[in-house]
C-alpha cells in the first residue's frame, strides 16, 4: 500500500515539530512548512493526499490557502483552530475545507480524523445511494428534476451542465438522494458522511449543505427545523 503524504503547515516550531514526528509513527510521510506561502509551494510541487492547515499562519493565512488549494485541487483539507468557537472555523468551512479540529489537540484524535476523512475520499460511493423516490435511467443515474446523480461514474449535471463537487459534497449528495424526501439529521449525516462515531460539531454539516445548495441549487435541499435537511424529489 502506498504511503499517505500529509502536508501540514504551522508556525508554532514545537507543535509542528511534534506533530510530524507523531504522524510519522504511524505511518504517514509528512511535509511540515511554517507559513501559508511556502505551503503552497509546497502542495504545487509535492500534490499530498491530504491537508492540514493552521488557521493562523502568517504569509498566507491557512484560510486564504485553503481556498487557493481548492481552486486548483480536491485534495482532502483538515483545518487546525485554536478556539472551537472561532469564525475562522466556519470561514475555513466554506473556503473549501472537508474537517477541522479544535487546538490543543491528542496526536490518537488527529489521525483517527486524518484516516476518517481518507476513507471517505477513498470511497465517495460508500453510502448505497438508491431510493425509491428517484427516477431510474440506465447506469445508475438518479435523476431529481434537472438535476442528475450518477451514484456509479460518481458525477453530477444540472441541467445537462458538469457540476464540480468536492469529494465530501458528493458524499453527503449521495445521502441526499438515497432518501429523497426523507429528513435526515444532522447528527445522522455526521455520522454517515464525516465518519463520526461520536458527537460533533454540526456547524460542519450546515456550511457543507449551503455549499452544496450553491451548486445543485438553493431550493433543491429543505431545511426541516428542529429536525435536519432533506433533499426534494
Amino acid at each position: 500500500m502506498a504511503e499517505t503524504h500529509v502536508l501540514f503547515v504551522e508556525d508554532d516550531d514545537v507543535i509542528r515539530e511534534a506533530t510530524q514526528l507523531a504522524l510519522e509513527r504511524d505511518g504517514f510521510v509528512v511535509t511540515a512548512m511554517p507559513d501559508g506561502l511556502s505551503g503552497l509551494e509546497a502542495f504545487r510541487a509535492d500534490r499530498p493526499d491530504i491537508a492540514l492547515l493552521d488557521v493562523m499562519v502568517p504569509g498566507l493565512d491557512g484560510v486564504s490557502l485553503c481556498r487557493r488549494i481548492r481552486d486548483e485541487s480536491t485534495v482532502p483539507v483538515i483545518m487546525l483552530s485554536a478556539r472551537a468557537d472561532s469564525i475562522d472555523v466556519v470561514l475555513g468551512l466554506e473556503a473549501g475545507a472537508d474537517d477541522y479540529v479544535t487546538k490543543p489537540f491528542d496526536g490518537a484524535v488527529l489521525v483517527a480524523r486524518i484516516r476518517a476523512v481518507l476513507r471517505r475520499f477513498g470511497h465517495a460511493s460508500g453510502s448505497g445511494a438508491g431510493g425509491e423516490g428517484a427516477a431510474r435511467p440506465e447506469g445508475g443515474v438518479l435523476v431529481f428534476g434537472d438535476l442528475e446523480v450518477d451514484t456509479e461514474g460518481m458525477e453530477v449535471r444540472k441541467g445537462g451542465e458538469h457540476v464540480g463537487l468536492t469529494p465530501t459534497e458528493m458524499r453527503l449528495l449521495l445521502e441526499f438522494s438515497s432518501a429523497p424526501g426523507t429528513v435526515l439529521s444532522r447528527d445522522k449525516l455526521l455520522e454517515r458522511v464525516w465518519d463520526y462515531g461520536w458527537g460533533g460539531d454540526t456547524r460542519v454539516v450546515d456550511v457543507h449543505v449551503q455549499r452544496l445548495r450553491t451548486k445543485i441549487g438553493q431550493d433543491r435541499i429543505e431545511t426541516v427545523r428542529g429536525f435536519g435537511y432533506k433533499l426534494r424529489a
